[in-house]
């Protein structure tokens, strides 16, 4: 593993991010302990010791990691069926502490097995059903919690004894509920200064213990450091085969969990992570974690990010967050306990709402319908079925439907070509390019369908071309478009803009030409005017605007997009 000097120029921002994210994370790791099973402190142990452990061996250097949503979900099963075996949550301990060690061990497997570098390949369909259906399991499971009871442990129980959670309703707590919630969404309209979560934990928390409201409380709270737990693990009393199947559940889960967030960290931060280290990584924070009887979890998006804008820039920002958290723990335990459960829930729901895919959801009437069935179903069964089960039947479905349109749209079989080098790419045979814009111009050739094993090829366009004015894509050559390829050209597209580059297109046939529009990458993106039905008209207009307007640089190029984003507005950013 290589180390590098430690610039001190980052220790600033480090400290400032690693605080902020620490603040931030406290409120979601009572929460998530408590969802789970395990209790506040299980969230807390989870939290302190993935934050530290993750950050220092992982492959993302401002990745925040800690308890997750969809990992609790995960955990939440584990911890029942602990339960179902022992008797009791402190006889079956040991076997949850085991089960949650080996997702870590396997994390590690899968990091030193390389395994990371194909996450990318999992089509948007599969991952935006999934975390809809992540998001929807976290808003239900909190109904009865808001209401002052607890939750049965199936989301079937909860549909069946919403009748009786109204009958015996505490409107105490469905206040505090409601009232954390409305805290967490106007807060920030008065300051940014103060984490949303924590101001909602603080401020409801407070009022209810002055009012003295009659409501379940989280309870005694462990101080000091944890202790660790080899005495205790055990493989007695499961059988091997739901072991292995709960283990590989949460280990496939927080490799695609953290690998996804690690993508946005760099798409913020202009770096690249390594996917297969931050697994090693991520691999042993979960085993520490589980060690000391915390719960398992993965990199996450929001502590990320609010990480990266207070200034973190390297992993020492990680391990921060994870001592403020310990100093927390060892200080502040008393006062944790007076913490309602309804304040939790209100938490938990803002979590489950912020984890749904509103993009994939508004667009599902204009996506391919193969993409939007896929969506569908992997929706349905992770929220009524089983989370592996919903991600492979996803995978399989999305394959087999890729196919059957591929036989649909050509009789001949397709080249999907891997782009190869971005640099040097040799014309087709009608590219004629004027001598006068060669050197101020890239043609950038599809050959073959734009669909989700494509797309990470792809969107290495944007970070490979260097010193040039104007980039055309060339879509001749692509009979179709997926959803995944969609998002992929939104981001391309989005980054060459940054970048000063303009973008324009040439031969859309009708399926990518009909995509483009349902989701208004044209006109919300590429102007109609830059979008040309050959590549000679294309050169012949392109060849007049560089000429002429010389002087002008690429002013007026943009401000076509602006005009166009004015009148259309941009889609949201490809979320992964």
């Amino acid at each position: 593993m290589k180390w590098v000097q430690y610039d001190k120029s980052n220790l600033r921002g480090d400290l400032f991010g690693g605080i902020t994210a620490g603040i931030v994370a406290l409120p979601l790791a009572l929460a998530f302990g408590v969802q789970s099973g395990m209790g506040a402190v299980a969230g807390l142990y989870g939290a302190i010791g993935l934050g530290i452990f993750a950050a220092i061996f992982g492959g993302t250097r401002t990745q925040i990691s800690g308890p997750t949503g969809p990992m609790t979900v995960v955990s939440s099963l584990v911890i029942l069926t602990a339960i179902e075996s022992a008797g009791s949550l402190e006889k079956g301990l040991g076997l949850v502490i085991t089960i949650f060690f080996l997702a870590g061990l396997l994390l590690v497997v899968f990091g030193l097995f390389k395994i990371g570098s194909y996450i990318q390949y999992i089509p948007y369909p599969v991952v935006s059903g999934f975390m809809t259906g992540i998001g929807v399991i976290i808003i239900v499971f909190q109904i009865f919690p808001m209401m002052g009871q607890q939750s049965p442990s199936t989301i079937t129980g909860v549909f069946l004894g919403i009748p009786t959670a109204f009958a015996n309703l505490n409107l105490d707590a469905l206040i505090l509920t409601c009232a954390t919630v409305a805290i967490i969404y106007t807060f920030p309209k008065i300051t940014k200064l103060v984490p949303s979560p924590l101001a909602a934990l603080l401020a409801v928390t407070g009022i209810s213990t002055w009012v003295n409201l009659d409501v379940p409380l989280i309870g005694h709270i462990p101080g000091g450091l944890p202790e660790i737990h080899f005495d205790k693990w055990t493989l007695s009393g499961i059988e091997p085969g739901l072991l292995i199947k709960l283990a590989l559940t949460l280990a496939l889960l927080g490799a695609i969990d953290s690998l996804l967030t690690s993508m946005i960290a760099d798409n913020v931060t202009k770096t690249k992570h390594d996917s297969n280290r931050e697994l090693i990584g991520q691999g042993i924070g979960n085993m520490f974690a589980a060690a000391i009887g915390g719960l398992p979890g993965a990199g996450a998006t929001m502590r990320t990010l609010v990480n990266i804008n207070s200034g973190g820039r390297t992993r020492l920002s990680g391990v921060v967050h994870g001592l403020v958290l310990l100093l927390v723990l060892m200080g502040l335990g008393v006062y944790a306990s007076q913490i309602p459960l309804a304040v939790l829930a209100g938490i938990l729901i803002t979590v489950g709402i912020g984890i749904i895919d509103y993009k994939g959801i508004r667009h599902i009437k204009h996506i391919p319908v193969s993409d939007a069935v896929v969506m569908s179903i992997v929706l349905a069964l992770t929220v009524f079925v089983d989370l592996i089960q919903a991600v492979a039947a996803g995978m399989i479905l999305a394959s087999i439907l890729f196919m059957k349109q591929m036989s649909d749209v050509v009789s001949r079989e397709l080249r999907i070509s891997s782009l190869g080098s971005y640099k040097k790419e040799l014309p087709w045979e009608d590219e004629e390019i004027p001598s006068s814009i060669m050197d101020k111009i890239y043609v950038k050739h599809l050959d073959g369908p734009l669909f989700f094993g494509f797309a990470p090829a792809f969107q290495k366009v944007a970070s490979d071309l260097q010193g040039v004015r104007v980039v055309i894509f060339r879509m001749k050559k692509v009979p179709y478009i997926d959803q995944t390829g969609l998002y992929a050209l939104e981001e391309v597209i989005g980054e060459l803009e940054k970048r000063g580059i303009a973008v324009l297109m040439s031969g859309l046939q009708g399926q990518p030409l009909r995509m483009l529009r349902r989701i208004n990458l044209i006109p919300g993106m590429i102007p109609e005017q830059y979008h040309f039905k050959t590549f000679a008209r294309c050169m012949a207009w392109l060849e007049t605007e560089l000429l002429d307007r010389e002087t002008e640089d690429m002013h007026h190029f943009f401000d076509d997009l602006q005009e166009a984003k004015r009148k259309h507005g941009l889609l949201p950013k490809y979320r992964l």
